[in-house]
């Protein structure tokens, strides 16, 4: 066996499946990562007076438990349907453009095969409200750039003996910082960097345990290519590290580093009706569960 798995906390499927229940106690909620996951675009300013209605639908699978980089389990599946409802709200505030917003996640996890002991669990996740201030906002450029904080409120469905729960007991702030520019008249490049605090979860699994999380640190590019107007296509990387988790004053010896791809299209179907698939998966992951596939898709209409 190889040291760094037999000195690892998560050295037998027992413990692997103990660890990656710690990384996933409510954290597989709107974004099912504990970081601010973005879709291409959404740091593009809209006029003052702007209102946006979304939907989103995200499937997951992920068939493989890793610690420390190595593969601990290659028959353990959790699965994801989760939804979120986020409404949007343009307006100016002394000159700058500001959007007040709400997302709401809500949905449903189920554990396989050899995990199948987690089970599963269905419900509303926290409640997320959040504010995007734009500083640099050149539509005739296509350049802008923002700043948003969000914050998690700890009302979703959560039972502390549950080893799934779609809510996490405890508050998150996330500071997130977006810029776009037009690269040429066809292409144009997202950069986008988040750190998300979390506060404590005192009733963490059956024996109201304190769990406790370092920051997560989120870095994620995206390159858009315009096919016509109205239609484009897009490609993304994201890198996510930190995290590590702590029980009763315990180390987990669980740090989040992730690496991600997606690709997709975004398409107008209406003026006013937009349209966005994409499909991505893990390129690597250091502790927890590999996204072996990812379906998100969205619906916005703009009123």
């Amino acid at each position: 066996m190889d040291a760094s798995i037999k000195n690892s906390p998560c050295n037998t499927l027992l413990k692997a499946m103990l660890c990656v229940t710690t990384l996933l106690t409510g954290s597989l909620a709107s974004t099912m990562a504990q970081a601010v996951d973005v879709d291409a675009g959404d740091y593009t300013a809209l006029p003052d007076g702007t209102n946006l209605g979304l939907l989103y639908y995200q499937y997951a699978t992920r068939d493989s438990i890793y610690a420390d980089g190595h593969k601990v389990a290659d028959n353990a599946t959790l699965d994801s349907n989760i939804g979120i409802a986020r409404g949007v709200h343009y307006m100016d505030i002394g000159g700058y453009i500001v959007d007040p917003q709400f997302l709401l996640p809500f949905g449903q996890l189920k554990a396989k095969d050899d995990i199948s002991a987690l089970g599963d669990a269905s419900g509303v996740g926290d409640l997320i409200l959040a504010a995007t201030v734009w500083l640099v906002n050149q539509p005739k450029t296509d350049t802008y750039f923002g700043i948003t904080p969000f914050l998690y409120v700890p009302i979703g469905s959560y039972d502390k003996d549950d080893a799934l729960n779609i809510g996490e007991n405890r508050w998150k702030l996330a500071l997130q910082a977006g810029y776009i520019t037009g690269l040429t008249d066809k292409v144009s490049i997202d950069l986008v960097g988040d750190v998300t605090f979390f506060g404590k979860n005192d009733e963490y699994t059956a024996a109201k345990a304190t769990l406790k999380q370092d920051a997560v640190v989120q870095l994620q590019g995206f390159l858009r290519y315009k096919l016509k107007p109205t239609w484009d296509l897009r490609t993304g990387f994201s890198y996510s590290f930190g995290g590590e988790t702590e029980v009763d004053g315990t180390d987990s010896d669980d740090k989040i580093e992730t690496a991600k791809f997606t690709v997709g299209t975004a398409w107008f179907a209406l003026p006013t009706l937009q349209l966005i698939a994409n499909y991505g998966r893990d390129v690597s992951v250091e502790n927890g569960f590999r996204e072996e596939n990812r379906l998100n898709l969205r619906v916005l209409m703009v009123f």
